[in-house]
């Protein structure tokens, strides 16, 4: 029996985050201290098997109530639905030819939820992986970001770029330009993969308790940028630009203009967003230690560069206090 096991890695925006949806750039890492995990093994039809993220069955209504506010009302079995939707799609329309068996997928995920660490497009990467194994399918490496990015935006209707997906599938540490040129010219953007050991000593901080999803922290900037809102043009402009300079700093070593950079990324962010006072709260207590701090994502976690084991420590018992998690991230 044919059985594959497929992981897809948390991830953290080093810069030029939320630049991406709007043919910026950015720089993203793997964050591999957690992980989705699909396995997929042949059988006679084709099953989804539950996880604990998708339960239906409570021992009274606190059980279901505790649930919802743990995990939401959506688990992973739409994004398991839509991969496999999306995969099937993408095979007939390049004239593939799929064999004639079925499989039994089960998945798990250790990633925070809905803290903007790219959960729902990790345990989607791990899916499409397994499918591509299991079928014996070829997607070029720069091709399949993309295509994981349809199964959120056009089966779901969540609002994203493309920055996860990236970083998702090649891992490691990439620099990502998504100019509209680019994308037009090729149908994806200019991925370049970064030495790792150039990163800094870098923490991601994230709530224990629940945050708000991605789709609500996009707030209306979409339609803002479609408008021409001179004030979302230009911060994302400045965002995007930031990356570029970031890429630079990154490969000089020069950690001092990084950290401001990466300051300077949530500012702007703040200049046109509608965010959680309480994450704000967290960018804001990491800088009165003296570290560095931006959203790692869409909200609910935190990244940044710390100076010393000294100022980590107290960066760990000041979130702490916040009912927030701290990690070094591990990207190889």
């Amino acid at each position: 029996m044919k059985l594959i096991k497929e992981k897809a890695y948390a991830r953290a925006g080093l810069l030029g985050n939320p630049s991406d949806g709007y043919n910026g750039k950015t720089i993203s890492l793997i964050v591999k201290n957690f992980r989705a995990e699909v396995v997929l093994y042949e059988w006679p039809e084709l099953e989804i098997i539950l996880t604990r993220q998708d339960r239906c069955l409570f021992s009274n209504m606190a059980g279901l109530v505790e649930d919802v506010r743990l995990h939401g009302y959506y688990g992973g079995l739409r994004l398991i639905k839509a991969a496999i939707k999306k995969f099937a799609e993408y095979c007939d329309r390049h004239n593939i030819r799929l064999a004639d068996q079925n499989f039994s997928i089960r998945y798990d995920s250790d990633i925070p939820r809905q803290v903007g660490l790219a959960g729902s497009s990790a345990l989607i990467t791990a899916t499409m992986r397994a499918l591509m194994r299991f079928y014996d399918v070829s997607i070029a490496k720069e091709i399949l970001p993309g295509l994981i990015l349809a199964v959120e935006v056009e089966e779901i209707g969540i609002a994203a770029g493309l920055q996860d997906r990236v970083i998702q599938v090649y891992e490691g540490v990439v620099y990502m330009d998504f100019a509209e040129p680019l994308l037009r010219a090729h149908g994806h953007g200019h991925y370049e993969p970064l030495d790792a050991s150039c990163l800094p000593p870098l923490y991601i901080a994230y709530r224990t308790d629940l945050s708000e999803s991605s789709d609500v922290f996009h707030n209306n900037i979409r339609q803002r940028f479609l408008q021409g809102d001179p004030a979302v043009i230009s911060a994302l402009h400045e965002i995007a630009e930031l990356a570029g300079q970031g890429r630079a700093c990154l490969l000089s070593r020069d950690y001092s203009t990084l950290g401001e950079l990466m300051n300077k990324n949530f500012d702007a962010r703040r200049r046109i967003y509608n965010l959680s006072p309480r994450n704000i709260r967290m960018v804001e207590l990491a800088r009165s230690l003296g570290a560095s701090a931006k959203f790692a994502g869409s909200g609910g976690a935190v990244i940044g560069i710390y100076r010393d084991e000294t100022m980590y420590e107290r960066l760990r018992q000041a979130f702490k206090e916040e009912q927030c998690e701290i990690l070094k991230p591990i990207t190889v």
